[in-house]
């Protein structure tokens, strides 16, 4: 009985909430700085006010409630089903990119087996198709990693970068910044100079001097962009840049816009235990909080709402390595850590190309450490082996790890995992008229709020049965097959009469008698059922 009075309760939340009406805006703007717990931003804060930098974050006036935020099977999240829910409004399974999940024995909260592995309409394809605004992102990841693919593709595991890739470049993003250009592939740059889309490849010069009217991409580094620790400016454009160039693009689309930030780094960082990074990286992103709330409040017509996905690592001011926490000096707690001028990968790109007898002398130069015999052992031991996995590089024996470890020991900062935690999330919100998002909400109502600041007319859930329907459905009583001879990119084939229709997977183009046309919105097949999930109207082409 009590399960089923929480079940009741978590359902009806969303209409006790938004009871209130909210009054829709032009541009709807998500700013999510991934993994970050609580403790990063009173660290930052700290930090700030230590550096001379002010006793403020950017952030701070709009901080409005907290948001508990869950996988649909587990109240600890990965950034895959988290972010999703922020993006659909639907929890799903760990791994799920805004897909309908399977059916589990674990569930906490309800979930619709006859829907298990559709694809679900997220805020941005909705904004994008029923209100004909402009869509954008900014990041500081690979463009098809979990958070950015949330937002604009679907598929049940996050590391399918082939298909999230190729939808996020068929969804027509009037903007995407961040890294990965060695995921693009020849089909994504034929289609963009198809689509007229100006890609600009390790170009800070190119984009920030950009004036143009259309489509934006470009991307930095082969996969993901630097730390901001490790940044060199001259090359590679901050996260602020990046934003405020991209709100500049996207204002100036007639019908408004939507555009999803993200930090992205503050997780990668958590996971590696490095305090210093982690709190550069917040920094960097709260610097892009300050060009947003600027645009926002300047333009009268613009919602905001500052989010993490989820918390990462435990990581806290005040730890076992320094007693009489109470009263320890500001320079005590942040003098050491001030003095850290590398991320931990760097420094172990850097000790890893290093002659043993280099290794103190490098570790000084960049931390101010000097580090023990002992210590030294555990580099040396470790050095030629590197974890490829970024959430394991805090909790394996690679040299990242061991140099977190000196690291932390100099330094009164605590984790207690290497992994996400599942403490509640800050939640800051602005919008121009005051209805904001506050007090604790669930990761669901971020997006109820969402549908309703955006203003749009057809729910995500009926909108997802318009475009993303199954094909056996769709085209009931025609002759249908499926083509896999590129098992990565299957293509539909459809007949009718005199009529062909070929549809390819993870795209937004079909053909028509040999005849290419846009769809509007991206298709998403899965094998696991073998289906190609596509919009209804296909049916009314043959």
């Amino acid at each position: 009985m009590k399960k089923i009075n929480i079940i009741l309760l978590l359902l009806l939340l969303p209409f006790i909430l938004f009871a209130k009406e909210v009054k829709p805006v032009k541009n709807v703007i998500v700013m999510i700085p991934d993994g970050t717990s609580i403790g990063v931003y009173s660290a930052s804060r700290w930090f700030k006010y230590y550096s001379n930098m002010g006793d403020r974050l950017n952030i701070d006036p709009y901080l409005s409630g907290t948001v508990t935020t869950f996988s649909s099977h587990a109240p600890i999240g990965d950034s895959a089903p988290t972010g999703s829910a922020y993006a659909t409004g639907i929890p799903q399974q760990t791994g799920n990119v805004s897909i309908y999940p399977e059916v589990s024995n674990q569930d906490i909260f309800p979930v619709d087996g006859s829907r298990t592995w559709q694809p679900a309409a997220t805020i941005l394809e909705g904004i994008k198709i029923q209100k004909q605004k402009a869509v954008g992102m900014v990041v500081t990841c690979e463009f098809p990693h979990a958070t950015p693919a949330d937002f604009s593709s679907h598929h049940y595991n996050r590391s399918n970068y082939k298909a999230l890739a190729s939808q996020i470049a068929y969804q027509n993003l009037d903007v995407m910044f961040g890294g990965g250009n060695s995921i693009l592939t020849d089909d994504i740059r034929q289609y963009f100079n198809q689509n007229g889309t100006t890609l600009f490849s390790n170009d800070r010069e190119g984009l920030l001097n950009f004036e143009g009217d259309g489509k934006v991409w470009a991307l930095f580094g082969e996969k993901s962009m630097s730390y901001e620790i490790d940044r060199d400016p001259t090359k590679y454009p901050s996260l602020a840049e990046m934003t405020e160039k991209a709100l500049q693009i996207l204002s100036k689309k007639e019908n408004g816009f939507f555009l999803m930030v993200e930090g992205s780094h503050v997780d990668w960082a958590a996971h590696a235990n490095d305090a210093a990074t982690m709190i550069h990286e917040f920094l960097a992103f709260d610097e892009a909080v300050g060009r947003v709330m600027d645009f926002a409040e300047k333009d009268g017509n613009t919602a905001v709402i500052i989010l993490s996905d989820h918390g990462n690592s435990g990581f806290s001011i005040g730890s076992y390595n320094c007693s009489g926490s109470s009263e320890l000096s500001l320079e005590q707690l942040f003098g050491t850590v001030s003095k850290f001028k590398k991320s931990t990968s760097e420094l172990e790109s850097i000790l890893s190309n290093a002659k043993p007898e280099e290794i103190k002398s490098l570790f000084k130069k960049y931390t101010d450490v000097d580090i023990s015999d002992e210590e030294l052992q555990w580099l040396l031991s470790s050095k030629n082996y590197k974890e490829r996995d970024y959430t394991q590089v805090g909790t394996s024996n690679n040299l990242a790890h061991y140099i977190a470890k000196i690291l932390n020991s100099r330094t009164c900062f605590g984790f207690t995992t290497g992994s996400h935690t599942g403490e509640e999330v800050l939640l800051a919100s602005y919008h121009p008229e005051g209805d904001i998002l506050k007090g604790n909400v669930t990761n669901r109502e971020v997006n109820e709020y969402l549908q309703k600041v955006a203003g749009l007319e057809m729910s995500l859930l009926d909108m997802t049965d318009n475009i993303f329907a199954k094909h056996q459905q769709v085209f009931e009583g025609m002759t249908f097959s499926i083509d896999k001879k590129q098992p990565d990119f299957p293509v539909l084939h459809v007949k009718k009469g005199k009529n062909r229709l070929e549809i390819k997977a993870f795209s937004s183009i079909a053909k028509l008698n040999g005849k290419e046309f846009e769809l509007g919105s991206v298709v998403v097949y899965i094998d696991k059922n073998d289906t190609f999930y596509l919009p209804v109207q296909l049916r009314d082409k043959l």
